[in-house]
């Protein structure tokens, strides 16, 4: 059912628009006695090749993504420990502090990837005033007895996470090359038409059932690539089955799970 789901995202409007002026193409060159052998390397030429290589940068700037994702993860939850077990005595209201702070940072990412390029500045403040609380609680536990040493280790972590996320930023503005793309749409609309009398010569060996299969195929096959790298573009959108969700909450949630007992909390 997951898989029926996925392809339907997929299929859309445009490989319905795409699939009827292959097939208005194919029916008028058969009407008409329009029949040519064109060579398939045309196709795999100026779009498959294409398509595929844009598929693979963009799967490849998700993967950096989802990276840099884990480093934020990994240095935030090391520095609650630090917050939890570095100093001599256990502050409730300390851990609850942190927990806001890096709850409040993972949201203000969430919400700057997952909105338009126009608002992006809103939401960039967001992340850096956390950020500043980020290191304003350090500060605050140097007051509180930490070793200067741990201090810094600290700083060292927000400083990562920092790096990470002007990368994940850079990925979030910047998209594989538009005239690649544009080069690929052109001729995903154009082509499956004008090989209208490749698929009328090629009819000749099929029955009347099966005149329109290879043009409609063409046509799905070609926009569903186009598609699949249209939804690894931008992998924060949440419109691909492949995005990158940010979860705070559930971040949030296991950083004070020190035992097994929240453990079917968080699955409920």
């Amino acid at each position: 059912m997951r898989g029926i789901w996925s392809f339907l995202k997929v299929f859309d409007l445009k490989a319905l628009l795409v699939s009827g002026m292959a097939v208005l193409s194919t029916w008028y060159c058969l009407t008409y006695g329009v029949t040519a052998n064109f060579p398939l390397t045309l196709i795999a030429t100026a779009i498959v090749f294409p398509i595929v290589f844009a598929i693979g940068h963009a799967f490849k700037r998700r993967e950096n993504a989802l990276d840099d994702y884990g480093i934020i993860k990994a240095h935030g939850r090391a520095i609650y420990f630090a917050a939890r077990d570095w100093l001599p005595e256990r502050d409730d209201d300390r851990l609850a502090r942190i927990e806001y702070i890096l709850g409040h940072m993972l949201r203000a990412c969430r919400d700057m990837f997952k909105s338009p390029l126009s608002e992006m500045p809103v939401h960039e403040k967001r992340v850096y005033a956390a950020f500043s609380e980020l290191s304003e609680f350090v500060k605050r536990m140097r007051s509180e007895g930490l070793a200067s040493g741990e201090c810094s280790r600290c700083n060292q972590y927000i400083s990562k996470m920092i790096v990470s996320f002007e990368q994940i930023k850079h990925i979030y503005q910047y998209r594989t090359p538009r005239t690649l793309n544009a080069f690929s749409d052109f001729f995903i609309v154009l082509l499956p038409v004008l090989y209208g009398p490749y698929f009328a010569h090629e009819a000749a060996e099929y029955s009347m059932a099966l005149v329109y299969v290879m043009p409609i195929l063409f046509s799905i096959i070609l926009v569903g690539l186009s598609n699949i790298q249209e939804h690894l573009e931008d992998p924060f959108d949440q419109i691909g089955e492949d995005d990158v969700a940010i979860n705070a909450e559930k971040f949030i949630a296991l950083l004070g799970c020190e035992t097994d007992d929240c453990e079917p909390a968080l699955e409920a």
